[in-house]
Parts: C-alpha cells; structure tokens; sequence
C-alpha cells in the first residue's frame, strides 16, 4: 500500500488518493479472502467405490474402522466428495 501524507494536502486530493490507491487494492484483498463456498457434494456407496475402485467390503470395514465418514438420511447412507478427496491426498505416497 502506499503511503500518503497529509501535510500540503488539500481534501479533494485526499479524497482522490483514497479512491484511486486504497480501495482498488482492498478489494482485491477482499475478493482473494472471500470466495463463494462451493456446495457440498455429496457421493453414494456405490458411487465412492467406483471412485475408489473398492468393494463395498471394503467401504464398509473403512467406515467401521473410522477411516471414512458416512452421513445418513433415513436409510441413505452418504460420503463427502471434499473428504474423500482429503484422504486421498493426505494419503498420497511418495
């Protein structure tokens, strides 16, 4: 940001400066910060095993051991894609 001085310096040239140097860099700033949040996705069974290329075996012992989250509706069992896609990476060899 730049620096601006006071002295010497009339109030249209204060105002000009603030408009033309500070509020286009805070936008910018604000709009780096505040990204609009992408909807959560969220994946059946069937549909995390083809991602995964597992069996619902498998699934379903990763569930049980915690490794995966499920969330439920009724007798829907659900994944989410963002947490999915965590264990992947945070999982990656090297």
């Amino acid at each position: 940001m730049s620096t601006i001085q006071f002295i010497g310096t009339t109030p249209n040239a204060l105002i000009s400066e603030i408009t033309n140097a500070i509020i286009p860099q805070l936008k910018l700033e604000l709009s780096r910060e505040f990204q609009p949040k992408e909807p959560t996705k969220y994946l059946t069974r069937l549909e995390v095993c083809e991602l995964l290329q597992i069996d619902l075996s498998t699934l379903h012992r990763w569930r049980k051991d915690k490794v995966l989250t499920a969330y439920g509706i009724q007798n829907r069992v659900y994944f989410k894609r963002n947490e999915i896609e965590e264990l992947i990476t945070k999982n990656q060899l090297i």
